[in-house]
């Protein structure tokens, strides 16, 4: 059989969950894939690989590889290699990422760039798929169009089927077969189909509609608008192509509790891990602002943690008690709840290398499960929803969800499902007729990540403390009729709800440390997000909202650095903060007025988004990106001659974009270059890491 290798490199497992559906479809194609992760270097060998190789890279961070190929990246970027270093190679990469971010599929695009200055080249084009829109709409056709480019490229190796690590002659070598575009190669894959005999694997099925369920269809819908539970014409009258239905791989055995302990510890996949109570918590804003933000202060004196101004770090956090719940009555399962879990793998499977998930603890209760290992808030992927149909004995309902999964409802997926962030439980509510197997939650439900947040404090400030801030996200649920919260900020509000008193902004807990409330962290990865480690270097910084955070941990190390060496030489301080009231959200008033006063922080500027303008006080600046442009002269002063830093910290949907076009501008007009020479410079200085980012979608 015709060998690759495969690899993914992931951060949350959505890369090697597409990685395994490669895996899953080859053997129906006449492949077979080698499948590794990309940290996995003791079981494959790029330096004398001569099978096709195939790549899955996600992007984590604001575009940084996913920890499990840092290493890969290190080696591969070591510059005495030689450029032709991979000559042998063929590849095909798949790049994921996040449009809202500005280095979007970073995490592939580094790869793919260093493997071809290595002399690889591809058998087939690169793939970008974007989390913003869908990642299915490229991944889709690019697994499609994968087979026909593996099967040219064989064809162009003299039929030799790669069987084998060992390097062909050089004659052979030097055979390819230029790179294929995947949308050709998926029409392509579709003709192929049509002169090939039925191997038994199926990739989809169409479904025609019958002129009783086109009418029915019809009419049910004739004075509605569409919605998660009812589609419109042409959708509610077309013929379906739905994925093929992803094979069952678990069998759930539920036991009786003998009563065993139960603690998240034992499960959390980082480490090291810390048990920490809560010293304080303080509410940032007023109760009539539109979002509740607090700041929690954590005690670390008896833990080995040690961070700095600009690290993050991971909060493990639970499901909502009440959604749990929920869904265990859904499920008909909430008498069973404190039953022990056991997986075993079906003997009569047909996913290929099928494993026990390893977020899901063995003996452990039902009810823990879904409240600390599976991300029950996650969107069901459309291979989820097509094992949904499948479970669903209503014909209506069946057929919608079928819909929702197809090509053809592509849109209605995105509106429905995936923009509205409907999650498990708001398809079952949905759907009354579906009944799934607890088997196909624990097989499609993916794990509970922790949350990231940035330190907010400094351990020269605050010794044996660490400071972090947040918002209490809340969203409306698929009803309109119930606000949600995020899962960790509305954990974490309601953990520190006792430490709230009415009427009081902040209040010390109960010296008895058996009362204060306890959370779990873990250090996340080294970052670059630091103060310049010269002083005197200019420091420019932006952060609207709780984008903030970071800065207010730079301010208090910076002052107490001061303290420390009077006569020492220490750069400007800028900060452009921003948010939507003077009165209601201007988060660490007046701690940014004493850091003024004081000489720490050299400039303020402060943009009110939704105050209306008083006097030449407010000028025009609505948003911290006109407040950069008010200033352009003393900033390009700063970045281009004075070796200055900036960093930006908040949100990358909106704030990080407009904060980098206006920086593009202001460098094309105090440089006078045009806007490709700016955004030259812009990455210049991201390359000397002095334009840094520590942003969040």
């Amino acid at each position: 059989m015709r060998r690759f290798l495969l690899l993914y490199a992931t951060q949350k497992g959505q890369a090697k969950a597409i990685a395994e559906e490669i895996h899953e479809q080859a053997s129906d194609r006449g492949f077979s894939a080698d499948l590794h992760c990309i940290s996995e270097s003791d079981k494959y060998d790029l330096n004398t690989e001569t099978a096709p190789l195939v790549v899955v890279v996600s992007t984590t961070g604001t575009g940084d590889p996913p920890d499990t190929a840092q290493k890969f990246v290190k080696e591969i970027h070591d510059k005495t290699l030689p450029a032709d270093f991979f000559a042998h190679l063929r590849y095909g990469l798949l790049g994921l990422g996040d449009s809202e971010y500005t280095y979007f599929c970073n995490g592939g695009r580094v790869i793919d760039k260093r493997l071809q200055e290595l002399g690889a080249q591809h058998f087939y084009d690169t793939g970008h798929a974007d989390d913003c829109v869908g990642l299915e709409l490229v991944v889709e056709p690019w697994i499609a169009g994968l087979w026909m480019a593996l099967e040219k490229h064989f064809k162009s190796s003299g039929g030799q089927e790669e069987t084998s690590g060992v390097l062909p002659r050089a004659s052979s070598t030097i055979l390819r077969t230029d790179a294929l575009k995947p949308e050709m190669l998926h029409m392509e894959s579709h003709i192929e189909l049509l002169r090939l005999d039925d191997s038994g694997g199926k990739e989809s099925e169409v479904l025609e509609q019958s002129d009783t369920n086109r009418s029915h269809a019809g009419a049910s819908i004739k004075d509605s608008e569409p919605s998660l539970v009812r589609s419109a014409p042409p959708l509610s009258q077309a013929s379906l192509s739905i994925p093929a239905l992803p094979p069952a791989y678990l069998q759930v055995h539920l036991r009786e509790s003998l009563g065993q302990e139960e603690s998240q510890e034992s499960v959390a996949s980082v480490d090291p891990l810390f048990q920490v109570p809560i010293s304080k918590a303080v509410q940032l804003t007023a109760n009539d602002a539109i979002k509740t933000t607090l700041l929690l202060e954590l005690d670390i004196s008896k833990t080995g943690f040690s961070y700095q101004p600009g690290d993050a770090f991971n909060v493990i956090c639970p499901n909502s008690e009440s959604e749990v719940q929920s869904l265990l009555q859904r499920l008909q399962l909430a008498d069973q709840q404190e039953h022990r879990v056991f997986l075993e793998i079906k003997a009569d499977t047909k996913k290929k290398g099928a494993v026990l998930p390893q977020h899901v603890p063995e003996g452990y209760s039902l009810q823990f499960i879904l409240t600390w290992c599976l991300e029950i808030r996650s969107v069901p992927k459309k291979a989820f929803v097509r094992a949904l149909a499948d479970c669903t004995g209503d014909g209506a309902e069946k057929r919608r969800l079928q819909e929702l999964c197809s090509k053809q409802g592509a849109a209605d997926y995105t509106r429905f499902i995936r923009d509205a962030a409907a999650c498990l439980l708001d398809l079952l509510l949905a759907f009354p007729s579906c009944q799934p197997p607890l088997s196909l939650l624990l097989e499609h439900l993916p794990k509970l990540q922790p949350r990231a947040y940035s330190c907010a404090s400094s351990s020269l400030c605050h010794p044996d403390k660490l400071r972090f801030v947040f918002s209490v996200v809340e969203f409306p649920d698929q009803s309109a009729l119930v606000l949600r919260r995020g899962v960790c900020t509305g954990w974490l509000a309601t953990l520190a709800a006792p430490v709230l008193q009415p009427n009081t902004r902040a209040l010390q807990v109960d010296s008895r440390e058996d009362w204060a409330p306890k959370i779990l962290i873990s250090p996340r990865a080294i970052n670059s997000f630091h103060l310049p480690s010269d002083p005197s270097a200019p420091v420019i910084m932006v952060g609207p909202g709780t984008g903030i955070a970071p800065f207010m941990g730079f301010l208090q190390h910076r002052e107490k650095l001061q303290e420390q060496h009077p006569d020492g030489s220490f750069g400007a301080m800028w900060l452009f903060f921003g948010c939507r009231h003077k009165d209601r959200d201007y988060l660490f008033r007046e701690e940014l007025q004493h850091f003024l006063k004081y000489g720490i922080l050299t400039h303020l500027k402060v943009s009110f988004s939704r105050d209306p303008p008083s006097g030449e006080a407010a000028g025009p600046a609505k948003y911290v990106q006109d407040n950069l442009r008010l200033h352009s002269q003393q900033l390009a002063r700063l970045l281009l001659h004075e070796n200055g830093y900036i960093y930006v910290c908040g949100d990358a949907k909106n704030m990080a974009k407009d904060v980098n076009d206006a920086l593009a501008e202001i460098i094309s007009q105090e440089a006078a270059v045009d806007t490709l020479g700016a955004l030259r410079t812009l990455a210049a200085l991201k390359e000397e890491k002095r334009y840094l980012q520590d942003i969040w979608s």
